[in-house]
Parts: C-alpha cells; structure tokens; sequence
C-alpha cells in the first residue's frame, strides 16, 4: 500500500531536464562517503534553503500524523513508517514485520521505541524542498534517511505465517 517513489540514476538529463538538484542530489549519492554526499546535497541548495535547521517535535509531529513515509539509504528502500495520533508508529524495514512503537523528544531529537525493543533510536530531522531527512545519533557520518514517498494510508502490515 501506498507510493514508495522511484529513485532513477543521476544524469546529465536529468540535470538538463530542470530536475531539482535536491532530488537528483539524493537519486545517485557521490562515491566520496555519506557525510560529503550530504554536504553537497545541501551545497546545491538555493542559499536560504541551505540553513536547514533541526524539526522541532511540533514540526515534526505536524508534518508526519496521518501519513506514511517511506524511507531509502542511499537510494535503496530502507522502509517505512506510519504516524498516528499521540505520537504513536508503526514501522517496517522493506520486506519486513511491521513494529508497533512511540516516538518523544529528548534534547531536541526525535526518539523512537518500538514493543519488540524499548532502547531508544534518536534522529534528528530535517525538513527538506522534498520531504524529510533524518540523521542517526549513533551514526552522525552515516547516509541519511530521505524521505522518497509518502501515503495517507495505512502500512501495509500482514499477519504472521501469511501464505505458509
């Protein structure tokens, strides 16, 4: 369920094509590592869109309550996450069980804590001319998590032991 967007490989066509550089900057990283993909990726932005700040819990919960997200590293699916009232989730890497969960704000980031493991994952969100990225904590020079698609349906979840 749901649009999971395509990524497509960065070309000089679409360049020529008028393609926002934000969207052909995340289609194809560069080979340098993900901090400078990331550093170029903001480089391309227009000037006032480059200060890109960190969502505040508001902005966050604002943005995503009602919605699907779908997420990719490095243009691969990474998966997805449904945003419900009261600030509770369900998320599901792709091909994967969906995790029933809750995100709060802690010191400005935005955590997760899902059944199966009550440790805490805290990212830190951007808002971007595309949609949201996201930073882990644990792994400030890892690739980002960019927003690729986005549904106002629920995640499709299907039930243990469907189709054996």
């Amino acid at each position: 369920r749901g649009h999971r967007g395509r990524l497509t490989p960065l070309t000089r066509t679409s360049l020529a094509q008028g393609a926002p550089l934000w969207q052909v900057a995340r289609e194809r990283p560069a080979k340098e590592g993900p901090m400078h993909r990331l550093l170029l990726a903001l480089a391309l932005l227009p000037l006032p869109a480059r200060a890109l700040t960190p969502m505040t819990a508001e902005e966050f919960d604002a943005y995503s309550v009602g919605r699907t997200l779908f997420y990719a590293v490095d243009g691969v699916a990474y998966g997805a996450e449904q945003y419900l009232p009261g600030r509770r989730v369900v998320w599901a890497f792709t091909g994967d069980t969906c995790r029933h969960g809750a995100w709060y704000e802690d010191a400005g980031r935005i955590c997760f804590v899902y059944e199966h493991d009550p440790t805490p994952q805290c990212w830190t969100f951007y808002a971007t001319p595309d949609g949201i990225a996201a930073q882990y904590e644990n792994d400030p020079l890892g690739s980002p998590l960019i927003e690729v698609g986005q549904s106002a349906g629920p995640l499709g979840c299907p039930g243990p032991d469907v189709g054996a």
